[in-house]
């Protein structure tokens, strides 16, 4: 039996019980173009890394080999929390162990809430997610667009939402499980500031910075439409 298929998460049962990982992508045959020919489970302690190889035609009509190592953590949903009336919104900062690794200089990012779905559909997880790590027990939610965030290597789709919450109401300026090893400082931030920490590097979280745009083109602080001049004659 091939040393890929031995390797936890395919038939041994990984530490999270699962098999079969090494079939995931054998029957895909929504583009004709592309053909998945082998599966390998390189690692699978809580996520998976998988190297597939792939046939490709290429423009000519030839078909090429291919490998690609993709990494699946599931799926994932985020949350921009926004007080109307005081034009605040309500952000995040923890440690970030990758990005501290990647130059970021402490590790401290700021972001929206956010996580991952587990089991649960996209809604009822960021509902989870916002009051684990900020307390805030989300009412409406406007659904604002589901993004792959990081296509070249990383499955994971973001489903982004947005909801108003009282900035008035917060009764702590800390969040997150502290038995899951969250230590969650929020922050409660004008939009205009919030802006400008985009524009100076404080706030280099993509999710975030797209929803912070978001909510000033189309969200809940976009401009008004200026009127259209009216035409000679109108009062």
């Amino acid at each position: 039996m091939p040393d890929s298929v031995l390797q936890p998460g395919a038939v041994v049962p990984d530490q999270r019980g699962r098999t079969g990982l090494h079939r995931t992508g054998l029957g895909l045959d929504g583009n004709p173009d592309v053909r998945v020919t082998d599966v390998e489970v390189v690692a699978a302690a809580w996520h998976v890394l998988r190297r597939t190889t792939l046939e490709v035609r290429a423009p000519d009509g030839t078909w090429q080999t291919q490998q690609r190592e993709t990494y699946d953590r599931g799926n994932g949903a985020t949350i921009l929390l926004y007080d109307p009336e005081r034009r605040r919104v309500l952000l995040t900062r923890q440690f970030r162990y990758p990005v501290y690794v990647n130059g970021h200089p402490d590790g401290m990012l700021l972001e929206t809430a956010a996580g991952l779905l587990d089991d649960d559909d996209p809604i009822t997880a960021i509902r989870r997610e916002a009051q684990e790590e900020t307390g805030v027990d989300v009412g409406e939610l406007t659904h604002v667009w589901d993004v792959y965030m990081s296509p070249g290597s990383v499955t994971e789709r973001i489903h982004f939402f947005a909801a108003p919450y009282d900035g008035s109401a917060l009764t702590t300026h800390r969040g997150g499980l502290a038995d899951e090893g969250e230590h969650i400082e929020l922050l409660d931030l004008g939009i205009e500031e919030a802006l400008a920490m985009i524009r100076d590097g404080r706030i280099q979280d993509a999710k975030t910075i797209m929803l912070l745009q978001w909510a000033v083109l189309d969200g809940p602080f976009a401009l008004s439409s200026p009127q259209t001049p009216s035409s000679p004659g109108e009062k």
